[in-house]
Parts: C-alpha cells; structure tokens; sequence
C-alpha cells in the first residue's frame, strides 16, 4: 500500500483498513507459531502498512485540529 494512495481515503477509510490490516497481522502470527507461514515477508509489510496509516491518520488529525 502506498502512502498517496492512503492519503487520498478518508478517517473512516483508513480506520477500517486499520482494522483489517491488524487481524492480518493476528492471523499472520499465528501462523508463524504453528509452522504454517509460507509468506514470511508478509509479516513486514503488514507491520509497515499499519504504521504508515497511523502515520497518516494522525497527520490528518492534526491537520483538522489546527
């Protein structure tokens, strides 16, 4: 995911996202402790997707306050 692509949604949007990202993140976990990942590169690029949302969600947030 990239980071114009993430700006253009809005805080509704990107909370979802959010959202659906974390229990990738769960799902990716689990599957790590069971030996069943195949994908390992996928655990950081979730990581990564999640920070950059916060990133830019925070950034709006603050962009609306002042």
């Amino acid at each position: 995911m990239k980071a114009e692509d993430i700006r253009t949604k809005t805080q509704d949007q990107l909370a979802d996202d959010l959202a659906a990202l974390k229990k990738e993140q769960f799902n990716l976990r689990f599957q790590r402790a069971t030996g069943q990942l195949e994908k390992t590169a996928r655990v950081k690029q979730v990581r990564r997707d999640i920070a950059r949302i916060k990133t830019i969600a925070a950034e709006k947030a603050a962009a609306k306050k002042g």
